[in-house]
């Protein structure tokens, strides 16, 4: 049954990403987009991993698409004001494409492969043992981490905070 989801999602995920290439319309393509993430998320479920699914469809789905969307609104991309591009920028666009995927396939020539369901330890992507391996193994680098953060945000405040002056 695994197997089948597997291949659906994949279908899904590849489908609606070649629609974000394809599509004309910007708007149309951001929302391929979220189609894919979820079905990522999918993948992320059946490795039971679901705190990296539910991050990946807050975080991507949920924040970057909706910046997307608001970035496409307000540059109001009309095909009218589109400039052409020349004929050796699209040749050099699609050799460095091929040489993309040439580096892709090579890299990924050596991997290991995994069968879809196949899963060595089934507690391995729950939420709980990832609380407890950061908060036993890392909670050191952890809690120095928030302060950096903490520090980072206290700076942009203090940056952008107006002076007064009397």
């Amino acid at each position: 049954m695994t197997v089948y989801l597997f291949y659906l999602l994949s279908f899904i995920a590849i489908l609606s990403a070649l629609m974000v290439v394809f599509s004309r319309n910007p708007v149309y393509s951001v929302l391929y987009l979220i189609v894919t993430f979820f079905a990522i998320a999918g993948h992320y479920v059946l490795l039971n991993a679901q705190f990296l699914a539910a991050v990946h469809v807050i975080v991507y789905a949920g924040a970057i698409m909706v910046l997307f969307l608001y970035v496409i609104m307000m540059l109001n991309l009309n095909t009218y004001n589109e400039m052409q591009k020349a004929n050796w920028l699209r040749f050099g666009a699609v050799v460095s494409g091929c040489l993309l995927m040439v580096v892709l396939v090579g890299s990924l020539k050596g991997a290991e492969t995994m069968q879809p369901g196949a899963v060595h330890d089934a507690n391995i992507g729950l939420v709980s043992n990832l609380g407890n391996v950061l908060f036993k193994e890392f909670l050191l680098p952890f809690e120095v981490s928030s302060l950096l953060f903490l520090a980072a945000m206290t700076g942009a405040v203090m940056l952008g905070k107006k002076s007064i002056r009397s």
